[in-house]
């Protein structure tokens, strides 16, 4: 770990946080799994400790884990389905961008948008696709939604004894998904151990069954791992080698100090990284009025386009000098900036434990408990309302519009003058170097919708100077959306969502079929549940329904 423009006063501070970390003998408490290092409730963290073991624990079922890939490999599996979200789906799409090989493709759905459900189910043949549902609660609604939809769509075309033998389960024992499994016949279930929170699971079988049948070396990857781990045991005069605890502290009195923008700029080859440390930190950060923004996929750009609320995090290969001017720019500018250099991708094995123990001993810096989530339930209780609502009055209970055109409906709790004027409007008393903008797209998530939408940040980015931030719904509320309604509150929020051409119905039982609501309803209630959170937060929003085309609308909106 290389660090760069630490000032004198950030310096004295770090030194006297690596004092109190080894004074209060931090390090060796964790890795005793002291919960009293966060707090003097164990609630939430004694049983969330077991990523600490985790490479030792999941080697354990690298035999049973290598068989099952032998197997499907064997039978002329060529694609990979997997059905979760958040830290379900996040560590094993890094293993599929990153890794992926040729013999056997994986994918994610981490959408309800119907578009995104029906592209999987028309692209991907049943005959040759092995269908994994991840979920730890094994209640999550969309994973089961998910999994009703194409367990229900493979016995419809291919038969029982097809879909039974097509459908894998990773889950904690004793979880719903359990028993739906074992009542549907599927193939295997992997029981993950409990102990191990979702966004804290990468090294677990969460991550390890999709990398292993993707065709990562689980074996290399661990082995890199393990080297992380023993350092990040040191303590006392050998704490200098412990980047793990030197980056927590740093990252820690940095966000203190109003520099809480964490901007992560990667290799290409590993930019989807960014993805799954966009959720480590925000959701193990953001709450008590505190956090650190991650700020993931946003274009780098010279030093005038940044306030003084940033902090750079560099993740590269070893030879890879593409980043070297902008970068430099930037550390000639004064920003603080660290960086990591990766030998290979395996180093990646390093990375996932290092940042999860450096969360971790900023969560002990921060006075933050971060293994929970207390705002996530939030936006899920108003979304369940509205789908009950939906499903006892046949439509959706939304509120009623600022503004309407031919263009969108806007929903905003200020006056709308016109569809041009809309974000300006909303944004006029944005602050560089303190607020931050959040797009929100409970959209397909398509790349032409990508772009677009990272089109619009762009000029937000540089005209107002301020962090911005781009999700699908409902991905990110198991993600950043938890600092969204936990943080200090300086975010602005711009939704959009939109009306399905071709809705796809949820079936209320993966065999018989029927439904009672559609993905469509599904993602709108989600993304209404998510905004009327927000704003029972105080949270600034505004919303744009679109009646036509995503392309259209932003052509009529003035930055």
């Amino acid at each position: 770990m290389k660090t760069f423009n630490i000032d004198s006063v950030t310096e004295n501070k770090f030194q006297s946080v690596l004092q109190k970390l080894n004074d209060e003998k931090i390090v060796e408490r964790i890795w005793k799994k002291d919960y009293t290092v966060w707090n003097n409730d164990p609630a939430e963290i004694s049983n969330r400790l077991g990523w600490l073991d985790c490479t030792s624990k999941t080697r354990k079922f690298f035999d049973e884990v290598h068989s099952f890939v032998e197997e499907i490999q064997s039978e002329g599996i060529t694609n990979v389905l997997l059905l979760g979200m958040g830290g379900s789906s996040l560590a094993p799409e890094v293993f599929s961008v990153v890794f992926g090989d040729k013999k056997i493709k994986l994918s994610v759905l981490d959408s309800t948008h119907p578009e995104a459900v029906l592209s999987k189910s028309t692209k991907l043949n049943p005959a040759n696709t092995l269908y994994i549902v991840s979920t730890k609660s094994g209640g999550t609604v969309e994973t089961i939604s998910f999994m009703k939809y194409f367990y229900n769509y493979v016995l419809n075309v291919s038969g029982k004894s097809k879909a039974e033998n097509h459908f894998v389960a990773i889950t904690d024992p004793g979880s719903g998904l359990e028993q739906m499994a074992k009542d549907l016949n599927f193939r295997k279930i992997f029981l993950n151990d409990p102990n191990i929170g979702g966004r804290f699971s990468a090294l677990s079988l969460f991550g390890i069954v999709p990398a292993a049948l993707v065709g990562v070396d689980i074996e290399k990857l661990f082995i890199r791992a393990d080297n992380e781990v023993l350092l990040s045991k040191k303590s006392g005069y050998e704490i200098e080698r412990n980047n793990a605890a030197l980056f927590g502290a740093l990252i820690g009195v940095l966000a203190e100090n109003g520099k809480d923008k964490l901007t992560l700029f990667t290799s290409e080859s590993i930019k989807s990284f960014g993805g799954w440390i966009e959720q480590l930190i925000a959701e193990s950060t953001g709450k008590l009025g505190k956090g650190i923004l991650p700020v993931d996929l946003e274009e780098i750009k010279n030093p005038e386009f940044y306030g003084d609320d940033r902090i750079f995090v560099v993740i590269r290969h070893k030879n890879d000098h593409k980043l070297d001017v902008k970068i430099d720019n930037l550390i000639e500018a004064g920003f603080p900036v660290v960086e990591f250099e990766l030998e290979d991708v395996y180093d990646l094995g390093k990375q996932f434990f290092l940042w999860e123990l450096a969360t971790a001993l900023c969560g002990w810096y921060l006075s933050i408990q971060p293994f929970d989530q207390p705002n996530v339930e939030q936006a899920k209780v108003i979304a369940r309302k509205i789908l009950k609502n939906y499903q006892e009055n046949g439509k959706l209970n939304l509120p009623v519009p600022a503004l309407v055109s031919s263009e969108t409906k806007i929903y905003s709790e200020q006056k709308i003058q016109s569809i041009s004027s809309a974000i300006m409007d909303f944004l006029s008393d944005c602050e560089s170097g303190k607020n931050y903008v959040s797009i929100q797209a409970y959209l397909t998530p398509s790349d032409e919708n990508f772009n677009q939408l990272q089109m619009l940040r762009k000029e937000i980015m540089k005209k107002y100077k301020v962090a911005t931030t781009l999700g699908f719904g409902p991905r990110f509320l198991h993600s950043t959306g938890q600092l969204h309604k936990g943080d200090s509150g300086n975010g602005y929020f711009i939704q959009f969502v939109d009306n399905p051409v071709n809705d796809v119905p949820i079936p209320d039982d993966a065999i018989k079929g029927g439904s009672s609501i559609t993905f469509g309803v599904l993602i709108k209630a989600q993304a209404f549940g998510d905004r009327q959170a927000l704003l029972d937060n105080k949270r600034k929003v505004i919303t744009f329904e679109i009646q036509n085309s995503l392309e259209s609308l932003l052509k009529n909106l003035q930055i």
